[in-house]
């Protein structure tokens, strides 16, 4: 089937677009179609084409980094054939990364080509201001714009309380409140939600509930919380990207354990403009804002305008951040090293090989 330059063909509903019918052009006329990520699992993935869904197996380039491996919502080039296979991605317009599970010095993409990042916070469970921050961070980062949705509200005796509190460590972003269960702020979600949407959170946070809310129907799979501690099952075990029934697509992912930062300078900086503004008008350009005379951040924390708890998690992710950074960096060294390694093996070898034929 040919693909039709329609906005009624069927990859449109999921973010197909002119700018990348464009990029897409040598592709096509090397005689590869579009197709779009929707679940990656066993060295294989889930895709949806202009004829429909298909299940491909994978020709790219071999490498070491993961981030240069398919995840969902990659738009990429597929062969059809006995068996299809994806032989290029795109380029992505966005993707949210973490730091490695294995804590390697890689990062690990958990979803590509975002536009709206829902945050998810459970109301049944003490609000964790810094795991926020830690989101936003992350979210920044992409390039997608983050809406912190607040579940549960039916559980909790002043959801307004949480609103507030929020509002004062993440400025501009839009706060929504919500309950699955009775429908409350579901209308406002869906109005805030633009293009592909993915959901991040915790375990137990209610996403796939927020999720099967926004389609309409019991899709993604569900779990109880543990009423001690507001925490669930990792219900949600792959993530995958499913159409929206008023536009859009949306990616659920497994709760996240951990969300360490990986390369999140700009997202950071984002996240915490407030002390990066009152920085620079400390007396000093290099201040630790400790005990410096003329440290307007530590003036702040003085009159209450500024928690001090923001100061020592902006630290603390500032640390983390450079850390995997460092790793980084080490980790391009070795490679830069190996590689002059080779080249000085390839050279003595083709000198020795000389040698021995003007000897003979």
């Amino acid at each position: 089937m040919s693909f039709q330059h329609s906005p009624d063909d069927g990859l449109s509903a999921y973010g197909w677009d002119a700018g990348l019918e464009q990029s897409f052009a040598s592709h096509r006329a090397a005689g590869l179609v579009p197709a779009r990520v929707v679940g990656v699992d066993r060295g294989a993935c889930d895709v949806i084409t202009e004829s429909g869904p298909l299940r491909a197996g994978l020709a790219l380039p071999e490498t070491p980094d993961p981030l240069s491996s398919p995840c969902t919502g990659d738009w990429a080039a597929l062969r059809h054939g006995r068996t299809p296979e994806l032989v290029a991605l795109l380029a992505r317009r966005s993707v949210i990364v973490r730091s490695s599970a294995s804590r390697s010095s890689y990062g690990q993409a958990l979803a590509a080509n975002v536009d709206t990042a829902v945050l998810a916070v459970s109301l049944g469970s003490p609000l964790n201001p810094s795991r926020i921050e830690r989101l936003l961070a992350l979210a920044w980062e992409s390039g997608a714009l983050p809406v912190i949705v607040l579940t549960k509200s039916d559980r909790s005796a002043d959801p307004g309380q949480a609103v507030t509190a929020i509002a004062e460590f993440a400025p501009g972003v839009e706060i929504i409140t919500t309950s699955a269960a009775t429908g409350q702020g579901m209308d406002t979600l869906t109005a805030a939600i633009t293009g592909t949407a993915v959901l991040l959170g915790p375990s137990g946070a209610g996403k796939s509930t927020l999720g099967n809310a926004l389609l309409g129907t019991e899709v993604l799979e569900t779990g109880a919380v543990r009423a001690q501690d507001g925490k669930g099952r990792h219900t949600t075990v792959r993530r995958r990207l499913v159409p929206l029934p008023g536009g859009g697509v949306l990616i659920d992912t497994p709760g996240l354990r951990g969300v360490g930062l990986q390369d999140a300078g700009e997202g950071l900086r984002q996240v915490f403009a407030d002390i990066e503004e009152l920085a620079r008008q400390c007396r000093f350009a290099d201040c630790g804002h400790d005990s410096e005379p003329g440290c307007a951040v530590q003036a702040a924390i003085t009159s209450g305008d500024l928690n001090e708890r923001r100061l020592d998690s902006y630290r603390k992710l500032q640390r983390e951040n450079a850390w995997a950074g460092s790793r980084s960096d080490a980790r391009l060294r070795a490679q830069h090293d190996d590689r002059k390694k080779a080249i000085t093996r390839s050279l003595r070898e083709t000198y020795a090989f000389r040698d021995r034929q003007r000897r003979s």
